[in-house]
């Protein structure tokens, strides 16, 4: 770690203790030099990435979409006027795309960061010009969602060449993908600050990620879920993009959209303040 900047979290001039690691955010526009500084870097490699980021969700879709779509046919969603009917590609289409941001941001806030500050050292580095701690977290936050946002771009380019969906409303889905990218990008934020090694990310992964991933409606629908299950999976941070962008995909507009969106704010707020002090707390030791 910078001991420079280790030190200047921990201490005042005369030993003090200094400001607690919950402070407020001080965030600059020295974030930027950070984020521009990762952009050139990823392009060099920007071809590979892609394809490696969009080549799972495209396996998903086409393997459930067409292959288990046959079997089941209709899916049964509520509507603004009631339950409607919609082909299961088209269902699981429009539940994936949101699922692949969260991956794609979550990838980049993990192991990308983690290489960055713990193996590569790039942090510190950075740390030894003007530029603080709250600066690096927030471009890397950003990044992270940047990545997820390139990723879903090219995945929804797939689908409307598919056919899959033609709704002028995807336009808006557009910049709500990129608030999802946000949300687990700060959320991912907070494990890359407690992880010692690559391996931590397994339980984040197992315990976290892919029983939400199967508990927010991208593949079944929530309904089909046991009541008690079912009343802890819709405040899930996936079950509320999923049911932002769903509807976008069927020409409707999202209801209840007021409180998916706050569950959204939600734990992008909280997730970005705890990854925060925990990473001023890494850098303090």
């Amino acid at each position: 770690m910078n001991k420079v900047a280790a030190h200047a979290y921990s201490t005042g001039q005369n030993g003090h203790i200094g400001p607690s690691i919950w402070a407020l955010p001080q965030v600059s526009l020295r974030f930027w030099p950070v984020f521009l500084r990762n952009l050139l870097v990823w392009r060099k490699l920007a071809i590979p990435s892609l394809v490696g980021n969009i080549a799972e969700p495209l396996m998903w879709l086409v393997a459930f979409g067409y292959g288990m779509g046959a079997l089941v046919g209709q899916v049964t969603v509520p509507g603004p006027n009631g339950a409607m009917q919609v082909p299961y590609i088209l269902f699981l289409a429009s539940g994936s795309i949101c699922m692949s941001a969260m991956n794609a941001a979550t990838f980049e806030a993990l192991y990308s960061a983690f290489s960055r500050m713990h193996i590569q050292k790039t942090w510190d580095g950075i740390l030894n010009a003007p530029v603080g701690l709250d600066d690096i977290v927030f471009a890397e936050m950003l990044w992270a969602a940047f990545k997820s946002l390139f990723t879903v771009t090219a995945i929804l380019g797939v689908m409307l060449a598919l056919n899959i969906s033609h709704s002028p409303k995807l336009l808006i889905a557009w910049p709500i993908l990129f608030g999802v990218g946000i949300t687990f990008a700060c959320i991912a934020l907070i494990f890359n600050a407690l992880a010692k090694g690559y391996d931590f990310f397994t339980y984040y992964f197992t315990l976290f990620l892919t029983p939400m991933m199967f508990l927010s409606g991208v593949f079944f629908p929530l309904s089909q879920l046991p009541p008690t299950v079912r009343a802890v999976a819709e405040w899930l941070p996936l079950s509320s993009a999923v049911a932002l962008v769903r509807p976008l995909f069927m020409d409707q507009w999202p209801t209840d959209w007021f409180r998916h969106a706050l569950v959204l704010v939600v734990f992008t707020g909280v997730s970005f303040w705890v990854a925060l002090a925990l990473t001023r707390k890494r850098f303090r030791i």
